[in-house]
C-alpha cells in the first residue's frame, strides 16, 4: 500500500511568532554575542536567529553599527554607578566608577574594541556620564574642563579594554611582551641611557596598579589644564 503524503498544514495552525520588538532584538543580539562573537552580530544573522527578514529589523536597528552600540548601552547597566554617593575622595570614587566600566568591557572582549566607535545614547550612558560628571563637580573641577574631561576619561578607559582584548586575543603575546621587557632591562646605558635607569621599572606594577594610575592621572590632567580660549 502506497503510503500516503502527508496534508501541507495550515500556517493558521502554526504558532505565531512573537512580535518583534527593539528590546527582544537588543536581548537576542546581545545572547548571540554571547554564543558566537561580536563579528557574527550582523543584521543577516540577526534576522535568521528571529526567524524573520532582515528588512524588518531596520525599522528598529538602522544598520550594524547601531545594533552594536545598542548591545553596549545594554551591558553599560552593569557598571557599579554607587561610587556616586560614596564617601571618600572623590578622585578615588571616580577611579572605581571608571574601573567598573572599563571590567564590563574586560567581561565582552569582542565588544570592548567596537566601544571605541559605538555611539550608545541610551539611559545606561547618559547615567554613566552623569556619574563622571557629578563626581567631577564634587571636585569643583570647572565646568568647561568637566565637559571636555569626561569624553577623554570615557575614552582612556575603552582604549585601555580594547587593548587589553586585542593582546588576548593575538597569538604569541606572552612571548612579546617577554622580549620586550628582556629588550628594555638588557639595554645599552652607552646607546639608550634613559631606559638603561629606569630598567625594570618600565614595566613594573600589576595591571590593576597601572590602569589605577593612568585613571588619577587623566582625571589630575582635567583638575588642572584649562580649556583654550576661543
Amino acid at each position: 500500500m502506497t503510503p500516503r503524503t502527508p496534508a501541507p498544514r495550515s500556517r493558521r495552525e502554526r504558532p505565531a511568532k512573537p512580535a518583534l520588538t527593539y528590546e527582544g532584538i537588543v536581548a537576542t543580539a546581545v545572547r548571540l554575542m554571547e554564543t558566537e562573537g561580536l563579528q557574527r552580530v550582523t543584521m543577516r544573522r540577526l534576522a535568521q536567529e528571529l526567524d524573520t527578514g532582515p528588512a524588518s529589523l531596520y525599522v528598529y536597528v538602522a544598520n550594524t553599527a547601531e545594533l552594536h552600540a545598542a548591545i553596549l548601552e545594554e551591558l553599560l547597566g552593569a557598571v557599579d554607578l554607587s561610587p556616586v554617593a560614596g564617601e571618600g575622595d572623590w578622585r578615588e570614587r571616580l577611579a572605581r566608577l571608571l574601573d567598573s566600566y572599563t571590567h564590563v568591557l574586560f567581561a565582552h572582549p569582542s565588544l570592548a574594541h567596537s566601544a571605541l566607535v559605538a555611539r550608545p545614547s541610551g539611559p545606561n550612558y547618559l547615567a554613566l556620564v552623569e556619574a563622571v560628571l557629578s563626581l567631577l563637580h564634587e571636585g569643583r573641577v570647572p565646568d568647561g574642563q568637566a565637559a571636555w574631561g569626561v569624553d577623554v576619561l570615557l575614552q582612556v578607559a575603552t582604549a585601555n579594554a580594547a587593548e587589553h582584548s586585542i593582546r588576548d586575543r593575538t597569538a604569541g603575546a606572552d612571548a612579546e611582551h617577554h622580549a620586550l621587557v628582556a629588550a628594555l632591562r638588557e639595554a645599552s646605558p652607552d646607546t639608550h641611557p634613559r631606559i638603561a635607569a629606569l630598567g625594570g621599572d618600565l614595566t613594573s606594577g600589576t595591571p590593576e596598579q597601572r590602569l589605577a594610575w593612568i585613571f588619577h592621572m587623566v582625571i589630575n590632567g582635567t583638575v588642572t589644564t584649562p580649556r583654550p580660549t576661543p
